[in-house]
């Protein structure tokens, strides 16, 4: 096995719930974008490139019950982390125009890390649908013809005069209860 995929291995598997996904994005990315202003002065390039990587993991991350909600918070996620990249000047609406900007000119890292975490998440998906219809097939395959009430001769309650239960396939093709007169 190539020491690359040993490598792999070895990195934890955690299956966030759609909140914990969010979460863990959301403060990713506030940490991405606050390093990213720290050290190389809020370069786009950069936290696009890492808002990417952090796309891919959350997508890979979250559970198979909350998969849509991966592409759903990585766009939020890249809006607050965003936040610390903004370049705005003194007071509110000078940040909020400065985080405008920045959202603007870094739509193309947005729309690719949101198509990332989508493709994952529909790959993830489909391969889930794939095993459940191979596991129903296989269950089908295996399990024995279900018995019918009643053959004819003995009449609709089969060979102990019992009815079967409601679940119970019978011969009869279920239509309208009437109510009683």
């Amino acid at each position: 096995m190539p020491p690359l995929v040993q490598v792999l291995r070895r990195f934890p598997d955690p299956r966030l719930t759609g909140l914990g996904s969010g979460l863990f994005c959301v403060a990713a990315m506030l940490g991405v974008g606050l390093a990213d202003r720290l050290l190389l002065d809020g370069s786009p390039g950069v936290y696009g490139v890492l808002f990417v990587l952090v796309s891919a993991v959350t997508a890979k991350w979250v559970r198979k019950a909350d998969l849509v909600a991966a592409p759903v918070v990585v766009p939020l996620a890249f809006a607050v982390g965003a936040l610390a990249i903004a370049k705005g000047s003194g007071g509110f609406g000078g940040q909020v125009m400065g985080l405008v900007t920045a959202l603007s000119l870094n739509a193309g890292w947005l729309y690719c890390g949101t198509l990332v975490a989508g493709v994952i998440v529909t790959v993830r998906k489909v391969r889930l649908m794939a095993r459940r219809a191979a596991a129903r097939r296989a269950g089908d395959q295996q399990a024995p013809a279900p018995r019918r009430g009643g053959d004819g001769a003995r009449g609709p309650r089969g060979a102990g005069g019992a009815r079967p239960h409601r679940g119970a396939a019978s011969s009869r093709t279920p239509g309208p209860r009437r109510r009683p007169a």
